[in-house]
């Protein structure tokens, strides 16, 4: 008999198949002592233990590549970290084996980060992961992990990993569920990044029988268990239609009538460059610089290293506009060289502009770079800081800007509510806006991006979240200055005519949503888009937004 669940869809595409379930294990190790002599050799099992595990994560990132890489290598990180395997040492001198002592390390570390307001549970659920394979390889035991299969299948999950997410193969998974996990969770990214359909926050998910049929629907969050023949077909039909639409669109982002919208892509690297062109990307509207800074957390890489890897993105993009986010150090990415270690709430501590303005050195060699990378490119290129709360740190950055000799246009990202209110105040001292909708949504709402229980405030179609937006994109157009989306928001075709709509001037999202939201753009006028965000605001919660929205773009 079919029945229907609802989660929150974060992968476009529909995908039908047979119930696979993530494996599981208790990892547990038993709790027993070993002998003063045996220490040593305890000591050097978890350290061959815990090197094999980040190099078998590097080697995973790798193979990825793009934003799966980056947060593989940050997890790798986690693996070897000092204080954590100094904690281990020191519980195998007492009498723990290897395998326990890794265990409680880690476990001791995780209730510290928890203590924290769970601001850090993204980062929590990964140390999980890196604790599970320390001990599975300590133990000699297989690590949990995606089913082996012969046959195509949707796998549901409670959680995923980013190790286990970014080698999915396409070609067996054909879309996956998640109990926990919300729309800007590592899952829901890579998930992105993959192509592959995929909802998230759908609780009693993991109660489906191994072996069931079901269909998933990534755009809605619809998930149909047992699927008749008409529904199969209608969905069927629905996924053959977005096809056809993908292949007819091509050129820059533009509504029916010709308002122009140009689509841009979020890259992390070189290794994403390839992917935003091949998916037609007019530029990057949101280029994150970290990638170069997990590589080592002791020490901010050099200004020649910054040169060659900033060139390398600039150079995929001739005659097109490149959005460069300086360091976004703090919170889910700490740096040992930068970020304070014992913040009591780390989000709302020194992040962002305020770690690179208490370390100006770190801002004026990547402003330097980011210069030299330009010189003599026909680039268009923009930098923007994250985290500006109002008009001194806007200047603040402004000014760093022009001490380096960069030229380029500079601009403020609109992550904190006070920047949406103060919108104009900041355009004084800057030339454009990008909202970074995730963090937006995440303190408008104190709602952690990362936690599954509050994935409903993390929903882009809030309707408080809109005004904020719209505050900022009127602000924009009174000052003659552009305002785009940087957001995951963006990657939602729907809402991209909505955020048309609601004024803004760019839309950025990952390169395999850039097909998707071209062609809807393309079907509706910019006075429907303006409609259909004015229905969306005036509405009082996140689904009767995007109910009401789709309403007005169908005409009904």
């Amino acid at each position: 008999m079919e029945t229907t669940l609802r989660g929150v869809g974060v992968s476009h595409g529909v995908a039908i198949g047979e119930v696979r379930h993530m494996g599981t294990a208790v990892l547990e190790p038993p709790a027993k002592q070993i002998a003063a002599d045996e220490a040593e050799r305890e000591q050097g099992r978890a350290r061959q233990a815990v090197e094999a595990v980040s190099a078998d994560l590097m080697a995973r990132g790798q193979l990825a590549g793009g934003e799966a890489q980056h947060v593989l290598e940050a997890q790798a990180m986690i693996a070897t970290d000092p204080e954590l395997m100094s904690d281990v040492d020191r519980r195998i001198v007492v009498g723990s084996t290897a395998e326990r002592a890794v265990y409680d390390a880690f476990a001791s570390y995780r209730d510290l980060l928890a203590g924290a307001g769970e601001y850090m549970a993204g980062r929590v659920a990964d140390l999980d992961d890196v604790r599970n394979r320390i001990v599975a390889r300590l133990l000699g035991v297989p690590m949990p992990g995606v089913p082996d299969s012969d046959e195509p299948y949707v796998l549901i999950a409670r959680d995923l990993a980013p190790a286990d997410t970014a080698l999915l193969d396409p070609a067996l998974v054909l879309g996956f569920v998640t109990e926990e996990g919300g729309p800007t969770s590592h899952s829901a990214i890579l998930a992105r990044a993959l192509g592959v359909p995929a909802i998230v926050a759908l609780p009693g998910a993991g109660e489906i029988a191994e072996g069931t049929v079901i269909a998933v629907d990534g755009s809605t969050g619809d998930l149909f268990v047992e699927p008749s023949a008409e529904k199969r077909a209608e969905l069927e039909a629905a996924a053959a239609e977005r096809k056809a639409a993908l292949a007819a669109s091509s050129g820059p982002g533009a509504t029916s009538d010709g308002h122009k919208v140009p689509l841009l892509a979020n890259v992390g690297g070189p290794a994403d460059v390839q992917a935003a062109v091949e998916a037609g990307a007019e530029g990057v509207g949101l280029f994150r610089t970290e990638f170069l800074f997990l590589d080592d957390s002791e020490k901010a890489p050099s200004e020649e290293k910054q040169v060659e890897s900033y060139r390398k993105v600039l150079e995929a993009f001739p005659e097109g506009r490149v959005v460069v986010r300086v360091l976004d150090a703090g919170a889910d990415k700490p740096l040992d060289f930068l970020t304070p270690a014992d913040e009591p709430n780390p989000a709302l501590g020194v992040r962002g502009l305020r770690t690179l303005l208490d370390h100006p050195e770190v801002l004026r060699t990547q402003l330097t770079a980011l210069a030299k990378a330009a010189e003599g490119l026909p680039v268009y290129l923009e930098v923007m800081a994250p985290m500006v709360a109002d008009r001194i740190d806007a200047k603040a950055f402004a000014d760093a800007c022009r001490e380096a000799g960069l030229v380029a246009k500079f601009g403020a990202m609109v992550e904190i509510p006070s920047a949406a209110l103060r919108a104009r105040s900041i355009l004084q001292e800057v030339e454009f806006l990008s909202l970074g909708t995730n963090d937006l949504a995440q303190y408008a709402f104190a709602a952690d991006r990362q936690v599954g229980a509050v994935s409903r405030l993390q929903d882009p179609w809030q309707p408080a979240l809109l005004d904020l937006i719209a505050m900022s994109a009127e602000a924009a157009k009174a000052e003659g200055k552009s305002c785009g989306v940087c957001g995951e928001a963006a990657s939602d075709p729907l809402l991209a005519c909505v955020l048309t709509g609601l004024g803004v001037t760019s839309l950025s999202m990952g390169s395999a949503s850039i097909p998707y939201v071209r062609a809807t753009l393309a079907k509706y006028t910019l006075a429907q888009c303006e409609r259909a965000a004015a229905a969306a605001r005036a509405a009082d919660s996140a689904e009767e937004a995007r109910v009401a929205a789709q309403a007005v773009l169908s005409g009904e």
